[in-house]
């Protein structure tokens, strides 16, 4: 591959033909929040968290760094006051349906988000489509996908799949920054083959565990 050279924050970062912004910032060291973004997944840009300015011929752009291309001579910056502004309102945006999702606490602390600015719709999922993408490019199983579109979009387990794949797997359950994939399938659980928690026990190792909507879930 070939090498190329960026700036990012000041700092000039060498990064290969192919890469993303945010591959080539996280070589470096150089921490740009994000949701939806997994290594062993293709990128998504879905959360928008990882927005950045950029320079290039002279004029100044706000993209999505997971799916923007390292280009030699690009001028990355990872903190502004517009990006700090943008990534504010987003997290305040997430808040609305997951207030107490620990990531997005953590993120609204450290950008001033106001959890309370939006009114709240609380489906305690951020639509980042880990837990669909893990399951379909990972997993090649397709046991959960999203349902609906616009404001009705939200994730959902395919019964007659689920019965049959997610109990021995329930891998999306660690990477869901909500817990919900995991109340999700459990509800799904409950409605669709209740009797199979009776019958057997899971093959993951048991975790502490506290209620989501009534429903408890393992705490990471």
């Amino acid at each position: 591959m070939t090498d190329m050279v960026l700036q990012i924050d000041g700092k000039d970062v060498t990064a290969s033909t192919g890469m993303t912004v945010l591959q080539a910032a996280q070589q470096a060291g150089i921490n740009i929040p994000t949701l939806c973004h997994h290594a062993q997944l293709e990128d998504y840009g879905g959360c928008r968290l990882c927005m950045v300015e950029v320079e290039t011929r002279g004029r100044t752009n706000y993209v999505v760094s997971c799916l923007y291309p390292a280009e030699k001579g690009l001028v990355v910056r990872t903190r502004s006051e517009k990006v700090d502004k943008i990534r504010r309102v987003i997290i305040e945006e997430l808040m609305a349906h997951a207030p107490d999702a620990p990531e997005l606490v953590k993120l609204a602390q450290e950008y001033g988000a106001d959890r309370n600015r939006f009114e709240k719709e609380a489906s305690f999922c951020v639509l980042c489509g880990l837990c669909v993408r893990y399951c379909a490019e990972v997993k090649q199983k397709h046991a959960v996908g999203f349902i609906e579109n616009g404001p009705m979009r939200e994730i959902s387990f395919i019964p007659e799949l689920a019965a049959k794949e997610c109990w021995n797997c329930q891998e999306c359950f660690a990477i869901c920054p909500t817990s919900y994939a995991q109340a999700a399938y459990l509800l799904t659980e409950a409605l669709a083959f209740p009797g199979q928690r009776k019958k057997q026990a899971p093959a993951v190792k048991p975790q502490p565990h506290t209620t989501f909507g009534g429903i408890p879930v393992i705490v990471a």
